[in-house]
């Protein structure tokens, strides 16, 4: 089984099939972000609803409301199904692909520690500061899997390994660590080191792309994304945007709910009159 952490990466790893055979199988992809949100007790059913009733309030009202309890996110469920498939199969084997980003990272980190009774079956192809060629021909450093040129896989596929037992002791011991203490935001700092911080730490960088003029959330969001160096989920954002309009940090006009239901801009202090 191949795991993934981005819909995207299902797409580029599925056409790398038809260049090797040998990669054929079956792709599962992991589909909550856990370089956001709430992870204390995270394995339990308390820390799991309280993580579920974050992602609500997060998505109220706005293009993804009701996703939580659509059943599309159910990451336990998929975790049994590979220990089900690990248990009546011993010769199953699964490869964790991790590119060096946030998500990736921490959703190895809150995988692999649900399988560590199956050690030495458990592989994992770390992407971190590895050089791949582009469709250019230029050689490139990729942030995430689905990045990678299909022919690019044929190389790829040479990374896996077996995570090794002392990795199975330590990592997670790391991840515990992190989950308890509950920060919201979770940033890469390098290989698997993630810094913490809280719900408030991309609402600098988002400042930065709201001018005096007005401009709709949906613009604002897709330049935050395609030009600052830190970036999380474009829902994340939204809420993020509809916090500081409640705060009065910055002016909102029409409906804000949907990213394309309202304009944002600066607020402009009104002149002092004498």
């Amino acid at each position: 089984m191949h795991i993934v952490f981005q819909e995207p990466d299902i797409n580029t790893l599925t056409k790398s099939f038809d260049l090797d055979y040998s990669l054929r199988d079956e792709i599962v992809e992991i589909r909550d972000d856990y370089a956001v949100g709430p992870l204390r007790n995270i394995y339990s059913q308390e820390g799991i609803e309280e993580r579920k009733q974050w992602w609500r309030t997060v998505l109220a009202e706005g293009d993804l409301e009701g996703h939580v309890d659509s059943g599309e996110v159910d990451d336990q469920k998929r975790v049994e199904e590979i220990k089900g498939k690990l248990n009546s199969n011993q010769e199953e084997k699964v490869w964790i692909w991790v590119a060096p980003n946030k998500h990736d990272v921490s959703g190895y980190y809150w995988l692999m520690t649900q399988l560590k009774d199956f050690v030495g079956r458990i592989y994992v192809l770390s992407l971190n500061n590895l050089p791949f060629i582009n469709d250019k021909g230029n050689i490139f450093y990729p942030v995430n899997l689905c990045e990678i040129p299909p022919r690019e896989f044929l190389k790829a596929k040479k990374l896996a390994r077996p995570i090794t037992l002392s990795e199975f002791e330590i990592d997670p011991d790391e991840w515990m660590k992190i989950c308890n203490e509950n920060k919201i935001v979770r940033i890469l700092e390098g290989a698997k080191k993630l810094s913490q911080h809280d719900e408030d730490f991309y609402d600098k960088y988002l400042l930065e792309f709201i001018t005096a003029d007005w401009q709709k959330a949906n613009k604002v969001i897709q330049q935050f994304l395609n030009k600052s160096k830190y970036t999380t989920g474009d829902m994340f954002l939204l809420w993020r945007l509809k916090e500081l309009i409640s705060k009065g940090v910055i002016d909102a006009q029409g409906e804000v709910k949907k990213m394309k239901d309202f304009d944002v801009k600066k607020k402009v202090e009104e002149e002092i009159q004498f």
